[in-house]
């Protein structure tokens, strides 16, 4: 059976992949059928002939898992779509701190809120006082 894989390349702590056609009999640094392309997942930089690899699969090439997802989130000239995390996990106690902020500020919003209301209706009730004297005499 042929299939898509990745070959490790590089050295210790330091992996760099080359992704190829190769017989599943194969060891993991065997000797391909065909070398489809380059991934190093440190700089997420990738080449991939998309084309050839998707004709392989056609042809019934099964890819491993990561090379699946390598096809999958890569453009038309190979080069791989990277979504960069935007949330981050926080510990509970940061999490705790978070809400903490987040409440203060909502007492701080409201507590704004109510004094300008009070500031609002002060002077309207200073303005209807006089009107008040001036018509009685």
């Amino acid at each position: 059976m042929v299939k898509i894989r990745l070959k490790r390349l590089g050295y210790k702590k330091n992996p760099t992949y080359r992704i190829v056609v190769i017989n599943d009999a194969q060891k993991r640094e065997g000797r391909p059928i065909c070398e489809l392309g380059h991934y190093n997942p440190k700089t997420k930089e990738m080449q991939l002939d998309k084309a050839t690899a998707l004709e392989w699969i056609s042809k019934g090439a099964k890819p491993s898992e990561t090379v699946q997802y390598l096809i999958n989130n890569c453009d038309d000239e190979g080069k791989l779509i990277y979504k960069q995390k935007t949330e981050k996990k926080l510990s509970k106690k940061a999490l705790a701190k978070l809400e903490a902020e987040k409440e203060a500020q909502a007492q701080a919003a409201a507590e704004a809120a109510e004094a300008e209301k009070a500031e609002a209706e002060a002077p309207a009730a200073e303005e209807a006082a006089p009107a008040e004297e001036a018509s009685a005499e």
